[in-house]
């Protein structure tokens, strides 16, 4: 009975209801030594897709993946099948937050965590983060459009400065066709609080929001887009070239853009959940 229940309902409660021990149904299952010749040919294309994620994607996001290519999988089913074919998510790593510097033109938290955004370039989110090049740091300047959580502006540079966030901020601007009254919200760190970038948004006819001062969360879209590069990614030891770093970041952006289910689009990538509003 729990084998026919537990992909739907999960073994934990399963067990539970018919007072069975859990190890014991394990062995049980293991016993049974049965190849399900669909199931193995299931179990295939998810740890395909699983790979194609570098191992980042978990059970949940598995199984509406699965479902969008027309199987009949839930998220306890794709559980079952993950361990099976032992497989599993990597989590994101722990990062490691450092002071935004001395405050110069600080604006108001104007945006107050209100993610949720009814159109495309009402409001736009910034950040920097930096990525181990042998024994050095190259910046990465990434700019999203809260609408669909789609990246649309970038920049690298082996030194963090205004110019790195300027740059990627014009690549936005002409990426999305030059939009008015754009909401620009970010840190405080000291590329975002400096006079060149100010004028640069003054230029564009955007308005400015900057999160308060230690509350990462205001700005919680780019800590997760960021979290999710370097734990679904980024290799852990870092590239050894710098080249090598900008092509593989760049190609995970398009990955993200453009294939990558995302839980806030209803698992539809940015650029689909784009076109649908078009």
């Amino acid at each position: 009975m729990i084998d026919g229940l537990d992909e739907q309902y999960g073994v934990n409660k399963c067990c539970r209801a018919f007072g069975v021990n859990r190890s014991s149904f394990y062995a049980w299952r293991q016993r049974q030594g049965k190849v399900n010749p669909e199931r193995e040919k299931l179990k295939a294309v998810l740890v395909r897709h699983h790979r194609a994620s570098r191992g980042s994607a978990g059970a949940r996001t598995l199984a509406k993946v699965l479902q969008a290519n027309g199987h009949c999988v839930g998220r306890y089913m794709a559980r079952s099948l993950m361990r099976e074919a032992g497989v599993a998510s990597r989590q994101r790593r722990r990062h490691k937050y450092k002071s935004p510097g001395v405050e110069a033109l600080v604006a108001p938290h104007v945006l107050k965590r209100k993610f949720d955004v009814t159109a495309v370039n009402q409001v736009w989110c910034g950040d920097v983060t930096y990525i181990k090049v042998g024994k050095r740091w190259l910046y990465f300047a990434a700019i999203l459009d809260l609408y669909a959580r789609r990246v649309v502006g970038w920049s690298f540079s082996m030194i963090s400065d205004a110019n790195l966030t300027c740059e990627a901020l014009r690549m936005a601007v002409e990426l999305r066709g030059r939009p008015k009254d754009v909401l620009f919200h970010s840190d405080q760190g000291c590329q975002y609080t400096s006079h060149k970038f100010r004028n640069e948004l003054l230029k564009y006819g955007f308005r400015q929001s900057m999160s308060r001062k230690g509350e990462c969360w205001d700005n919680a879209p780019m800590e997760r887009f960021f979290g999710s590069l370097k734990s679904e990614w980024i290799p852990e030891t870092g590239y050894k070239l710098e080249h090598e770093a900008r092509a593989d970041v760049q190609r995970y952006v398009s990955r993200y853009n453009i294939s990558r289910p995302h839980s806030y689009n209803d698992y539809q990538s940015p650029v689909a959940k784009e076109r649908l509003a078009a």
